[in-house]
């Protein structure tokens, strides 16, 4: 390798790609990417960007599809309601995203940045897509942040920072919905801001916020603000799946001369276009191997294969591969290490999804009372007080009714009824009576049916403490 390509790889490392040696921002203008991986992109962010502005006017069962609640502790994930006692489940999911997140990382890198994440998603198919349409490609786009403030700059930027703030502000509002539903803010809309002031600027605060993240902070959420992109060196090794260069096909680099045998000079593949940097929305070179501004959007793989089209050459100078894989040159994504922790993936969504999947309408409890053991009740039986308590995580009031399935005996309620509200609890104190002769030891199982509207929604089993010594006649 020349000396210029090695003080080339040293210096990339000493700085951040969008800030200057003078220490001031560099504004990235990237090219407007083309290509099959692009076309893809487009086609998974339309499909989420239409998941998130429609699903909060979806219902099921009278409720919003998704709603996250956490003033009054409602949570409703694809039509399943869950409340605060179903806070393991979200500890449990939480956990199991982490080990995702990490997991993931470690096999794929980071694709995640470059096709689902919402920075990515907003800024490359939404504000990007804004800018190109009123302020033209990247070239017309430099043109214009030289030119003075004339006619054509005051219009063209005032009018791409209104759809900017428009854009924002309706974000803001579909964010809303998800955490009060749709309904009440179409409520407070019709409304006005009058009448609802503190959410009005709360949410024009979110929405300024919004807006200055896309029209200004951009592609420094990824290389400066974004935690995520900093584990990449902790999680990522020469195995991990991430878009690379192939730098034993490409170098050494040299420009194209259709009239040259380029196998014949020693030149690599590369012919130093620049194509790959010139789409790259957060402005590094890609030939200088894995960065932490990297989001691995493919835009770059796009762009190379364009030109290796054009100059007869075959695809795949850049690509998704490991740095394993460029070095040895085995192009295999579906090697035994991802296939392993793959599988490590799916068993914890499987896990997730059946806890889950498992989970009941109700949830009781039933203690006896605390300080008590057994009473006499009349001559020929005896008593524990137990209190219930049953969790309701359905949509609809519920009022609990609790018999004795075994062994033969007696429940009696003490007060009121047990009424369990929507996504509420009840409670109450019953007593169970049993006869004597029934006992057989001092600790006696009991098996308790809760029902509703005359149907068994739980089978519970409690003990019942008798005397320790029966005399039985």
């Amino acid at each position: 390798m020349s000396e210029v390509n090695k003080n080339r790889e040293s210096y990339f490392r000493d700085k951040i790609s969008t800030v200057s040696t003078e220490g001031k921002r560099v504004w990235v203008y990237p090219k407007k990417p083309k290509g099959k991986l692009y076309n893809n992109r487009k086609v998974v962010s339309l499909v989420l960007l239409l998941f998130f502005f429609v699903t909060p006017f979806i219902k099921y069962k009278g409720d919003p599809l998704l709603l996250l609640n956490i003033v009054e502790r409602k949570f409703i994930i694809f039509g399943v309601i869950f409340w605060p006692q179903d806070f393991h489940l979200v500890v449990l999911s939480i956990i199991a995203l982490l080990v995702f997140v990490i997991l993931f990382t470690v096999i794929f890198g980071r694709l995640f940045c470059g096709w689902v994440c919402p920075q990515t998603i907003f800024m490359e198919f939404v504000f990007r897509q804004v800018e190109y349409l009123i302020e033209g490609d990247f070239n017309k786009q430099k043109k214009l942040a030289r030119q003075v403030w004339n006619f054509e700059k005051i219009w063209k930027k005032s009018l791409k920072h209104i759809v900017f703030f428009g854009i924002a502000f309706i974000t803001a509002n579909i964010f809303l919905s998800y955490l009060v539903s749709a309904d009440q803010v179409l409520d407070m809309i019709k409304a006005g801001p009058g009448a609802h002031m503190t959410t009005f600027i709360a949410l024009v605060f979110f929405s300024g916020a919004f807006y200055f993240i896309f029209a200004f902070f951009r592609e420094q959420v990824c290389t400066i603000a974004c935690p995520y992109g900093r584990l990449q060196g902790v999680l990522l090794d020469d195995k991990s799946i991430v878009v690379a260069y192939d730098h034993k096909r490409g170098e050494p680099r040299g420009k194209h001369n259709p009239l040259e045998d380029r196998s014949a000079t020693e030149k690599g593949d590369c012919i130093d276009c620049k194509s790959c940097v010139m789409v790259c929305p957060t402005n590094i070179d890609i030939r200088n191997g894995t960065q932490m501004e990297c989001i691995n959007c493919t835009a770059c793989i796009d762009a190379c294969n364009s030109v290796m089209d054009r100059v007869k050459q075959p695809r795949g100078l850049i690509r998704y591969d490991s740095e394993k894989g460029v070095t040895t040159g085995q192009r295999s994504i579906l090697n035994p290490r991802s296939l392993a922790y793959s599988a490590v993936l799916i068993i914890l969504l499987i896990i997730v999804g059946t806890s889950f999947a498992f989970r009941t309408d109700f949830e009781t409890t039933i203690l006896r009372q605390r300080g008590t053991l057994f009473q006499e009740y009349g001559d020929d039986s005896y008593s524990n007080i137990y209190q219930i308590e049953v969790v309701n995580k359905t949509r609809i009031k519920h009022e609990v009714e609790v018999k004795l399935l075994e062994p033969a005996g007696e429940l009696i309620m003490m007060g009121d009824p047990i009424i369990a509200e929507e996504g509420d609890s009840g409670s109450g104190t019953f007593l169970a009576v049993l006869k004597r002769s029934i006992l057989k030891s001092s600790n006696t199982r009991l098996v308790i049916g809760v029902y509703s509207n005359d149907e068994l929604i739980e089978k519970y089993e409690v003990s019942f403490i008798g005397p320790g010594s029966l005399d039985k006649q």
